[in-house]
């Protein structure tokens, strides 16, 4: 009884080390292969990284277990279900909250874009080359930022103005002094402006001249004014007168033939006459009046110089008369002489 204890005891003692040395290469085993399961990976959120060491492979599943959310709106380097593999790194860029002001509403906006610019893009929103956008597109989306959007509109506008005519105006000998006669009629001329008009938002807030051109020369007006004097008698009709080129202050005195204190014959070889209805004769320094020269003299009418006299020197005309009784009427007076034309 005694031996077959003891035999069994052996046999017993005998088997012990090689069940440990099992058991050992079990757990030894066991733990090759769970360091063999176990991953580890890098999660940068915003650019700061997370070091997770998991078992699992489901990239959804890891992000929970360690309390990490990815919202609608922020972006994640791969998919939610994809398998990972140890030493991956996944990247997430949280979305922030902005508002745009733009026509005139405020647009609320989450998004994870990196600047203005790519968040502009992701969200459909179209910026025209001349708008106007503060802050600048190539700044970072930042959280709290407001991005005002200004829409800038130009538009050419062409209008047309007229262009005055001037007045000119000529001198003319042939038309009495007072008469004005239109020889050509004016008229306008056009000016074509075009103008950039700029508007803000739907408001004009500048514009200016970006071409001018004269579309149609303006024609002036011609005018000639008569420069032709005239004079009219002091007595008889009334719709008669007479163009004088000048008129001269004279002394005038009176002759006549009825005496016979003078001839009849003048010095250009005429008759003497005293016509009221005509010409008269009249005598006179040929230095100040030409022989020949039509005159009317004042108070006594038309009359030429046609006669001289050794008396008659500088602005004196010597009128004729066919009385004595009239030379005696007339004396010796101050008279205006117009040089006839």
């Amino acid at each position: 009884m005694i031996n077959n204890f003891k035999d069994k005891l052996k046999n017993v003692s005998s088997i012990w080390p090689k069940t440990v040395f099992v058991v050992v290469l079990i757990l030894l085993s066991a733990t090759v292969a769970m360091y063999s399961l176990k991953n580890t990976i890098d999660v940068v959120i915003d650019g700061q990284t997370v070091e997770i060491t998991t078992l699992s492979k489901n990239l959804k599943n890891i992000l929970k277990d360690n309390g990490i959310t990815v919202a609608d709106k922020d972006k994640i380097s791969v998919a939610l279900d994809s398998k990972i593999n140890d030493g991956d790194i996944i990247y997430i860029d949280k979305a922030v909250n902005v508002e745009i002001v733009i026509d005139g509403d405020i647009m609320p906006i989450t998004s994870a874009e990196k600047t203005i610019k790519d968040m502009l893009t992701a969200e459909n929103i179209t910026v025209g080359e001349e708008d106007m956008i503060e802050p600048s597109v190539d700044q970072a989306l930042k959280s709290g930022m407001t991005i005002e959007i200004t829409r800038v509109n130009k538009e050419l506008v062409t209008e047309f103005q007229p262009i005055a005519f001037d007045t000119e105006t000529k001198n003319n000998s042939e038309l009495k002094q007072g008469i004005e006669q239109v020889v050509q009629e004016g008229s306008e001329g056009e000016r074509k402006i075009i103008t950039e008009v700029v508007y803000e938002n739907g408001k004009e807030v500048r514009r200016r001249v970006v071409e001018e051109t004269v579309s149609k020369n303006p024609i002036n007006k011609v005018v000639e004014i008569g420069t032709m004097a005239v004079v009219r008698p002091s007595r008889g009709d009334s719709n008669v007168e007479y163009a004088y080129s000048s008129v001269l202050s004279c002394e005038s005195t009176a002759y006549t033939a009825d005496r016979g204190d003078s001839g009849t014959i003048t010095a250009t070889g005429a008759t003497v006459s005293r016509d009221p209805n005509g010409y008269s004769t009249v005598a006179v320094d040929p230095r100040v009046i030409p022989l020949g020269t039509k005159l009317y003299i004042e108070g006594y009418g038309l009359a030429i110089a046609a006669d001289t006299g050794g008396a008659i020197k500088g602005n004196i005309v010597d009128v004729y008369f066919n009385t004595y009784e009239e030379c005696v009427s007339w004396g010796r007076r101050q008279v205006n002489v117009y040089i006839l034309k």
